[in-house]
């Protein structure tokens, strides 16, 4: 389906409207007049773009304020700004493969933090026995926050049962955690405290919750000022200055959004039924119903939900997003097709 706005709440097909409930716009801000305008006011201050390596002779203040304020946020002792979360996932990688690490991963992790040759930490249920044996190696752990398909945070309990051999680094992506889990948002990253991590490292898109194309790394000052030196980091540019300088500038936005999509997912918990055929967390705003051809009965009711083959063997995604800009009478239409259907 080809559509010519971006699609909010209300979504327009052939001139019909439909509500949408899809896309990754959690708070809703792409949309929000007032976000648009600090927008603006930094496009107006800092251009549209700016095509030069951030370790250019020139350094631009928007940079510096944009990761301060990161850093502060997610509780991380220094953070990165990147054009995406994909190219974040990729430089952290690069730099651990120099590292000579060794990388296990948890199922269904994203591509951005995928690397060959990676070993599955679980093996028929069990933790894979080279995260057990008395070889000292550097491990690198890859996981989503949450992965595709779940609504939970993962479990990370297991790190306490990896030999003490092992210098353990966790990369975890918060892209669908980020802004709107932990407190006001801040993610997982400031809670994770097993004390077998010796380091660990955070990226995300923000062109999630946050409505800004681009993306962040967290970790330690060590790493990543090991970030700026590689070839890949030095000869891309920054992400977009006037969108950098926006993130904390819109801040009491962020908070206000947040707390509306709290009220919607409190709103759906009361009222959605209880079935085993529909996951749904009171904390998290994606519903997944298991029913395969939901995403028909919904259309034919006037409601777009995501649908589309997800690059693993998941199949097809049918993936039902609340955002902070759904109405309670959108959430009322929801959850009545819902209850009916199962």
């Amino acid at each position: 389906m080809i559509v010519e706005q971006f699609p909010d709440r209300i979504i327009k097909i052939e001139n019909q409207d439909f509500l949408y409930f899809g896309g990754t716009s959690y708070l809703g801000l792409p949309s929000n007049k007032a976000f648009q305008k600090i927008l603006i006011q930094n496009i107006n201050k800092w251009g549209t773009s700016y095509g030069s390596s951030r370790n250019a002779n020139i350094q631009l203040s928007a940079y510096e304020n944009v990761e301060k304020y990161l850093a502060n946020y997610i509780q991380s002792p220094a953070a990165l700004t990147v054009s995406s979360g994909t190219l974040a996932g990729k430089l952290v990688i690069e730099q651990l493969i120099t590292d000579n690490n060794i990388f296990f991963h948890l199922p269904n992790h994203h591509n951005a933090i995928q690397t060959k040759g990676s070993f599955p930490i679980l093996v028929n249920g069990k933790l894979h026995p080279r995260l057990l044996d008395s070889k000292k190696e550097k491990i690198t752990i890859l996981t989503d926050a949450v992965p595709t398909s779940e609504i939970k945070l993962i479990n990370l309990s297991f790190i306490d049962e990896i030999s003490n051999q092992k210098e353990i680094t966790l990369l975890i992506d918060e892209s669908h955690s980020f802004g709107i889990l932990g407190k006001n948002g801040c993610g997982l990253y400031g809670g994770i405290s097993n004390l077998n991590i010796k380091n660990k490292i955070m990226i995300s898109s923000l062109g999630k919750a946050y409505g800004i194309t681009g993306g962040v790394i967290a970790g330690n000052l060590d790493f990543i000022n090991s970030i700026k030196y590689l070839p890949n980091y030095v000869s891309a540019a920054g992400m977009n200055p006037a969108f950098a300088q926006t993130i904390p500038d819109a801040v009491s936005i962020y908070l206000k959004q947040f707390e509306k999509l709290r009220q919607n997912l409190n709103f759906i918990h009361t009222h959605l039924k209880k079935n085993p055929s529909i996951d749904f967390d009171l904390n998290y705003p994606i519903i997944y119903p298991k029913q395969e051809k939901i995403n028909e009965i919904l259309k034919e009711n006037n409601i777009i939900i995501t649908n589309f083959k997800y690059p693993n063997d998941l199949g097809y995604l049918n993936r039902i997003v609340i955002t902070a800009n759904h109405r309670k009478s959108d959430l009322k239409k929801l959850i009545s097709i819902l209850n009916k259907s199962y």
